[in-house]
């Protein structure tokens, strides 16, 4: 059966994502607080800002590359679950559901967790929010109100998604701008600063370190920054005109990003020597306070904060959607696919998603590892799915197309090659937290085969 019909059973969720809600999505969910913290990551690890705009630019090609790959995609089969459909229809039921399963089980979840935690980590910079640092039992170390601030957040934005795609969409679609406009009113502050100087960078190309090494740890830093693109293939199901809309939306999205990206990392270089940048956990917070004293530091962390809570809209939002798109397709618990008859959401899955969450964050210090095995897994299955194209132009070479990527065969190869890159120093950097991964993913087995069994028994 073609893909492009065997993919039709996932879609039953309204369309009604425009083209700037879409662009707002790859924008807003990718954009969280990497800008403002990896330049510190990827300087330590390169030694000089030439390296570091060659680390953004190459990694800025790369998301790029995979972001054209999946637009094909996207396009030919524009249905709830993205990357879900692409490898099911390519690659078989198993491969589908262990990806599901380790999106669900442990990628999204602990994404989630990580990104709750750390918007309640950016809010008590400020003396307000100092409390989050806190315990809620005095002379415990148990539970922090950070946790119990990150659960409530996560639960915030789970209720504004169970509303309905139509709310959601226009939030992120709003605060996207905002984000955006802090972020250029940041830059043009440190630009048009008497304390900057040219000088900062006439050495970007002395004094590297770190070698090939070096480069690959920038590179990680800057590939985990450009993260989130392939979220709105999730939500393709609910976009519009999806054909025109998501190659738009994926492209363009990622020349914005790119743009911000490079125009910040320039904006803090103008205020700080690249020595200062290595040493500051917090550069862009640091450089604005040079500008503009503790008021600069406070919009940097107010921009970085909101920045969080976009990027959380979008996550949570798209998680939801894949382990809803195996359910449809009786790869899944069948509940997990109930539609809100007034809201058309997945609300089943989104309650869940949450719950799961909220156990992670509960578990105290334990999330952060299950993030980087989630890293793991990211790129294991963005190299798969990105494989699939080869599958569908030689399986399906007369299927529509309306979009086609630019450079095929080469561009597609290059992401693949890339991902496997990846992969290799995620198992010699953190050999155990890899290995971990692997086994998450092969423990899905047994769940396969054992729902199999169930929906046959229930088919006699």
């Amino acid at each position: 059966m073609p893909a492009t019909q065997q993919a039709t059973q996932t879609h039953d969720l309204p369309r009604v994502l425009g083209a700037s809600h879409a662009t707002a999505i790859v924008v807003g969910t990718i954009i969280g607080s990497g800008i403002f913290l990896v330049p510190h990551e990827m300087m330590g690890a390169v030694g000089n800002s030439g390296l570091v705009y060659l680390a953004w630019i190459v990694g800025g090609l790369l998301s790029l590359f995979g972001a054209m790959t999946y637009a094909e995609l996207g396009a030919m089969m524009p249905y709830a679950g993205g990357e879900y459909v692409y490898i099911r229809n390519a690659y078989g039921d198993m491969p589908a559901f262990l990806y599901m399963w380790t999106w669900f089980a442990v990628a999204k979840p602990a994404s989630i967790a990580s990104v709750t935690s750390g918007l309640a980590r950016t809010l008590a910079i400020f003396g307000v929010f100092a409390w989050l640092e806190q315990p809620v039992f005095h002379g415990s170390t148990i539970l922090y109100w950070s946790q119990l601030f990150a659960i409530a957040a996560t639960w915030l934005i789970t209720g504004l998604n169970y509303l309905g795609m139509k709310k959601a969409g226009d939030f992120q679609l709003i605060f996207t701008w905002l984000k955006g406009v802090l972020i250029v009113v940041i830059a043009v502050f440190c630009f048009t600063s008497h304390t900057g100087s040219l000088a900062n960078f006439r050495t970007s190309f002395t004094g590297a370190q770190g070698g090939f090494g070096g480069f690959m740890v920038a590179m990680i830093a800057v590939l985990w920054a450009y993260d989130g693109w392939n979220d709105l293939t999730m939500v393709a199901g609910e976009v519009k005109r999806p054909e025109r809309s998501l190659p738009l939306a994926l492209i363009a999205g990622l020349f914005i990003v790119g743009a911000l990206y490079m125009a910040t990392n320039a904006a803090i270089q103008y205020i700080l020597p690249a020595a200062q940048i290595a040493s500051s956990p917090r550069p862009a917070v640091a450089a604005m306070a040079v500008v503009s004293g503790h008021a600069g530091a406070i919009l940097v962390s107010a921009a970085m904060g909101l920045s969080i809570f976009v990027t959380l809209n979008g996550t949570i939002m798209s998680g939801a959607r894949v382990p809803f798109a195996a359910a449809r397709d009786r790869l899944f618990f069948h509940g997990i696919a109930h539609i809100h008859p007034r809201f058309q959401s997945p609300s089943t899955s989104l309650v869940v998603q949450a719950l799961l969450s909220t156990l992670l964050l509960l578990v105290v210090g334990r999330f952060q590892q299950l993030f980087e095995l989630a890293i793991f897994a990211e790129w294991l299955f963005y190299m798969i799915t990105a494989t699939t194209i080869f599958v569908y132009r030689k399986r399906l070479p007369d299927a529509p197309r309306p979009y086609r990527v630019w450079g095929y065969p080469v561009l597609p190869a290059l992401f693949v090659v890339a991902s496997a890159v990846l992969l290799y120093f995620s198992y010699a950097e953190n050999l155990k937290n890899s290995l971990v991964g692997t086994a998450i993913i092969l423990a899905g087995i047994p769940l396969f085969l054992g729902i199999r069994r169930r929906y046959a028994a229930e088919a006699r």
